[in-house]
């Protein structure tokens, strides 16, 4: 998996000054669009699209300073209908226009290339099962927050102070099937993973209940296979770093890859021991033919 990543990376380095085609880097990947975006975006820590548009604005900066072509020419070389646009896509980066880094040479900043290698620790095991799941609902309040990868997410935390108690009872009530009582649910809601997009966020539990009271949010979730991952640490920390395991480890070295739907989290604290939690993380994946 990870040599056909950098095969990605190279039909993306030699096609800049083109419009990229993702179908063909899934192709090359072996594996559906959504599972290359997202697995491209969790590695590494930015969505696809930003880090073509700073590839381009890389390698534009270098022509810029070298004096020539003219500035629309670059511009429209990759991909800017105007040289407006340019300027700002270009300070944006560089943190100033093309003209005055022309005229005075100025510093630029540069996204360097990006290669993926496997670091091989073996020094903990990731426990996990696949579950084949009937269609259910998650069924509980929702929120839409900005994604935190490291620490407590106050934006999350401020949601479910304000739920109202009774309103918790009532969604506790109605869980009905693994995994078991309150659980949290998230849904991205673009192809970038990067700190800062958005996401749904659901307090609520897993349900087959037909006739949900209207009053709270739910989100159908078809048939299909989950990857489920346990794990035992201080929280939220040790269950940030499975998160990334799972991305980095697991999926490169097991047959399955990343479909739609949510993340499902269930965590309980430890009873070894109070500053820790027992977590079960339920990713949705598809088997791979390749």
């Amino acid at each position: 998996m990870l040599d056909r990543l950098n095969q990605a990376m190279e039909h993306i380095e030699t096609r800049l000054d083109e419009p990229i085609d993702v179908s063909e880097l899934a192709r090359i990947t072996l594996t559906s669009e959504y599972h290359f975006r997202r697995l491209f975006s969790s590695l590494a820590g930015m969505p696809l699209s930003e880090y073509v548009r700073r590839r381009r604005l890389t390698v534009a900066g270098a022509e810029v300073l070298a004096g020539e072509p003219t500035l629309l020419e670059i511009a429209v070389r990759y991909g800017y209908t105007s040289g407006e646009a340019f300027a700002r896509a270009f300070r944006a980066v560089h943190g100033v226009g093309p003209g005055e880094a022309r005229r005075t040479g100025a510093a630029l900043n540069a996204q360097p290339r990006l290669s993926f290698r496997l670091t091989v620790e073996g020094n903990s095991t990731m426990r996990y099962r696949i579950v084949e799941k009937e269609a259910f609902r998650v069924v509980g309040k929702k929120a839409r927050v900005p994604l935190i990868y490291q620490g407590v997410n106050p934006h999350i935390a401020d949601h479910i102070r304000g739920i109202p108690p009774e309103t918790m009872l009532r969604i506790a009530a109605l869980s009905d099937q693994d995994p078991e009582g309150v659980v949290s649910a998230t849904v991205r809601l673009s192809d970038g993973f990067e700190e800062g997009g958005e996401l749904d966020y659901y307090h609520a539990v897993v349900a087959s209940a037909a006739g949900l009271p209207e009053d709270l949010d739910v989100l159908d979730c078809p048939a299909g296979t989950w990857a489920v991952f346990e794990n035992t640490g201080p929280f939220p920390q040790a269950l940030q770093r499975m998160w990334g395991d799972v991305a980095a480890q697991w999926i490169p070295s097991n047959p399955y890859e990343y479909r739609p739907g949510p993340e499902i989290l269930r965590t309980r604290p430890s009873r070894e021991d109070p500053t820790h939690s027992d977590a079960q993380l339920w990713i949705p994946v598809t088997r791979t033919t390749g």
